[in-house]
């Protein structure tokens, strides 16, 4: 988003005013970003559920981005948090919900990790039981996946998108050409 000023009189009056004041000010309007990180939401999967590069992702997350409601719908879907705990109202803690949710998922997905990883079958009949009471406690919690121990694997159509993004030859030139 970008921000506009303009100016224009009405019956002898002069107005003055910016778009987005709030940007300018670099008052913080959201925090999208501590929610998301609160919640064990990766980048990725952020810009890959709002279909859009991360590097606007990035720019959505900074505090003092000037959202619009339906960008910040978006978000709320994804996050599955109360927009107000989206907002910047006070500088107090998230919601005591969202901070319960928050560390279910992270004990989900360290659970599931378990899972996977597990050799032996006593831990991995201990890690099942606990996968299966943590959704029966919390059923969205069965979606969640485990932590990824080295980075996230992209999918085939993600690698194919690879060779749409060329690198221009200027890259390569060591600048003695």
């Amino acid at each position: 988003m970008s921000t506009v000023e303009y100016d224009f009189e009405m019956k002898g009056i002069s107005i003055s005013r910016r778009a987005n004041p709030a940007v300018a000010n670099g008052k913080n309007l959201q925090r999208i970003h501590e929610v998301r990180e609160q919640q064990g939401t990766s980048l990725r999967s952020v810009a890959r559920k709002l279909n859009l590069p991360m590097q606007e992702v990035r720019a959505q997350e900074e505090p003092s981005a000037d959202l619009r409601i339906s960008d910040l719908l978006k978000w709320q879907a994804i996050l599955d948090v109360p927009l107000a705990d989206l907002l910047v109202d006070t500088q107090g803690p998230l919601s005591e919900a969202v901070g319960k949710r928050a560390s279910m998922l992270r004990v989900m997905k360290t659970a599931k990790a378990i899972l996977e990883s597990a050799e032996d079958d006593s831990v991995n009949r201990l890690a099942k039981m606990l996968v299966e009471q943590l959704i029966q406690i919390m059923p969205e919690l069965a979606e969640v996946s485990a932590w990824h121990t080295v980075g996230q694997r992209r999918t085939q159509e993600e690698v194919g998108r690879i060779v749409e993004r060329s690198i221009p030859d200027s890259f390569f030139n060591d600048g003695s050409a």
